[in-house]
């Protein structure tokens, strides 16, 4: 009788110790969730195809969410002190003219993780350092803005395209979609293949970092390489004989002319050193 008292009796502690081993994993599992750029990761590799997702898509919108909590330390990174911030231009001093200043620094490329269907990297932007007006062909930029002032302006092409010609040289007209100043704190700039300002280009105003995923990524194999471009504005090219003039305004347009890599963009490789993420 006893021993059969004793056996149930200890039945019942491994249950008990059983269910409470069970109730502490899952608390620990909700208590210490994957870090942000692992979560990121699986739901890019969930969504992206390779091909261009819809804006009204339910993953693209849980990416923008998580994407928009993504703060420096969870990718490793510490808030540059902006005690260069004098040597930025402004708002107002952006101009072709002074795009880059003397001061510049190398813009620093994070490369956090590249596959088929996206790109995942990051980049540290010292004051008044400039990535030129430049091309996504095809893809889609998710952008987050993790601390400091970016001036951002961007353009889409017009359709079906208008273009002129020049001097040998072929100016194509795009619409401006953005000029103006982001913070961590502005709504998640998302840029598509039609729409959403695909060409644009960044002026950092005070030390920044920027965490971009790129879908699909650029690959020139397939037609995706990265193109440079000089903006004119409107006036100063006619619209060939035949082509009806542009709706709105005229300062809403600018013509765009390829141009080779601009000798002023400096971009160095750096070490990313955030949470490793698991493949």
């Amino acid at each position: 009788m006893l021993s059969r008292l004793f056996k149930a009796g200890e039945k019942v502690l491994l249950n008990l110790v059983s269910k409470k081993d069970l109730h502490m994993a899952s608390t620990n599992n909700t208590e210490n969730p994957p870090p942000k750029v692992q979560q990121l990761y699986e739901l890019c590799k969930a969504t992206f195809t390779g091909k261009a997702p819809s804006p009204a898509s339910v993953p693209v919108q849980k990416l923008c969410s998580l994407l928009d909590s993504v703060s420096p330390g969870d990718v490793g990174l510490e808030e540059v002190a902006q005690d260069d911030e004098d040597r930025g231009y402004g708002v107002s001093g952006v101009s072709r003219v002074n795009r880059v200043g003397r001061w510049a620094q190398p813009i620093t490329f994070l490369d956090i993780h590249e596959c088929d269907t996206f790109t995942m990297c990051i980049f540290c932007f010292p004051s008044s350092s400039v990535i030129p007006l430049h091309d996504h062909p095809e893809m889609t930029v998710f952008s987050k803005i993790l601390y400091g002032s970016l001036h951002v302006k961007a353009y889409d092409w017009v359709e079906p395209p208008c273009v002129v010609t020049q001097d040998r040289s072929q100016a194509r007209l795009a619409k401006l979609v953005s000029d103006k100043v982001i913070t961590p704190q502005s709504e998640l700039p998302v840029l598509y293949p039609k729409t959403g300002g695909n060409l644009h280009c960044f002026t950092a105003l005070t030390p920044c970092a920027v965490l971009d995923i790129l879908t699909p990524p650029y690959n020139e194999s397939v037609g995706r390489s990265c193109s440079y471009y000089m903006d004119y504005p409107f006036s100063t090219f006619a619209l060939e004989e035949g082509v009806k003039n542009v709706e709105g305004k005229e300062d809403e347009y600018a013509w765009l002319v390829q141009i080779d890599t601009p000798d002023e963009l400096h971009m160095r490789p750096g070490s990313y050193t955030g949470p490793t993420i698991h493949v």
